[in-house]
């Protein structure tokens, strides 16, 4: 059986994830609700304000490579290996996205750089 609410917004925030790293603010724009919540540290809070921090981020220009989506009714986890044009270990990341009404209203995330291969004998992804 499908859940039709977390089929929507897993493809929401995978669409909104694949515009941004496209460089389309717009679309993502589009997904975040006005008044959107940011849990990480340093991450502020509100649409335009997260929008501006995150274009001005390391993430902006790399490459993101899901590996896996997890979606359960209003949130969707997305594990990714993040990938800085600088840095092609980079770092493997978690972000969960709640939505509401279609708009992303919450996101929290966990941030891990990949060490040297010889330091994770079972791989990050």
């Amino acid at each position: 059986m499908t859940n039709d609410l977390a089929t929507r917004n897993k493809n929401l925030v995978l669409h909104g994830l694949a515009q941004f790293a496209e460089g389309n603010l717009d679309g993502m724009r589009a997904l975040l609700h006005e008044d959107f919540r940011a849990h990480a540290p340093g991450n502020p809070s509100g649409r335009d304000a997260f929008l501006e921090f995150t274009a001005n981020s390391p993430i902006a220009g790399s490459r993101l490579d899901i590996k896996r989506v997890i979606a359960d009714d209003d949130y969707v986890a997305v594990h990714y290996h993040l990938i800085p044009q600088d840095d092609p270990r980079g770092a493997a990341v978690v972000d969960i996205w709640r939505l509401v009404d279609g708009m992303i209203t919450e996101h929290w995330h966990a941030l891990q750089p990949v060490p040297d291969e010889d330091q994770i004998p079972n791989g990050m992804f």
